[in-house]
């Protein structure tokens, strides 16, 4: 089963062009979509604008600052302070990369190794496992407000629809393939995540990149987007805060909250 093409047994019933077609249309979806929403939203717009107004005096070197965005921020998801919401990310993250790009390697080519689908099973497990885990044990509105894990709003599309995609899609291939309900409810619940670009969560996996390369560029030029920055031992920063009290606090004041969940309802 972990070696075999789910997509091949489809040829028969599906011409394989078709399937392609349908392939590079979510393709073209996803890209659609995401140009919508920087114009709709006017990301773009803002990012530059913000880009200009706080550049500062200092000259810095771009490229060290992309390379550490890359590696800390987008490879290891340095961005989450909790070490069991970034596992879940990067379980997820990763095994979405793995699963699309096998299954774009088994649609264009059947005759692929049988490495593909063993990654492809890899892909998929590692996005169930961090987003089940995601789902019902690390959300804020669960885990520290004490919601539901089945209350369901309209920002939960994205990681929704992921799910449903890749669960039906192992559960289908799981029964053997072929065209059938399975694999209908499979293609529908993709459609859904690849269609709903500007209405869920899935462009900001191209904007974050970009967030993270702007702070750090603006912490490196002394801007720090005209924030106070969290270094207290410059005096130029400490007057920068409006509280008298935090122009002279220590590092780590305020750091109490860390000591325990947030888990009070």
């Amino acid at each position: 089963m972990f070696t075999v093409n789910p997509f091949a047994a489809l040829s028969a019933s599906i011409p394989p062009a078709l399937m392609q077609a349908y392939v590079v249309a979510m393709i073209v979806l996803v890209a659609a979509g995401t140009l919508f929403d920087i114009v709709h939203k006017g990301s773009a717009k803002y990012f530059f604008a913000n880009w200009r107004k706080n550049k500062g005096s200092t000259e810095v070197g771009l490229l060290p600052i992309a390379i550490q965005t890359v590696v800390v921020d987008v490879l290891a998801s340095g961005e989450f302070c909790n070490p069991r919401r970034r596992i879940a990310h990067l379980l997820g993250m990763y095994g979405f990369v793995l699963y699309v790009l096998a299954t774009v390697v088994m649609v264009f080519g059947y005759s692929a190794a049988p490495l593909w689908p063993q990654l492809w099973w890899l892909g998929g497990l590692m996005v169930c496992m961090g987003g089940y885990w995601f789902w019902f044990f690390i959300r804020v509105d669960v885990a520290a407000e004490g919601h539901s894990p089945f209350r369901v709003v309209r920002a939960d599309l994205f990681i929704l629809s992921l799910l449903a995609s890749v669960t039906l899609g192992l559960v289908w291939a799981a029964a053997g393939g072929g065209a059938g309900i399975l694999f209908a409810l499979y293609i529908v619940a993709t459609t859904v995540l690849f269609g709903s670009v500007p209405w869920s969560k899935f462009a900001h996996m191209f904007f974050k990149p970009a967030a993270a390369f702007e702070k750090r560029v603006t912490r490196a030029d002394g801007t720090a987007e005209n924030l106070p920055t969290q270094t207290r031992d410059d005096p130029e920063q400490r007057k920068r805060h409006s509280m008298e009290l935090l122009q002279n606090a220590p590092m780590d004041m305020g750091l109490g909250i860390k000591r325990e969940a947030p888990r009070h309802y």
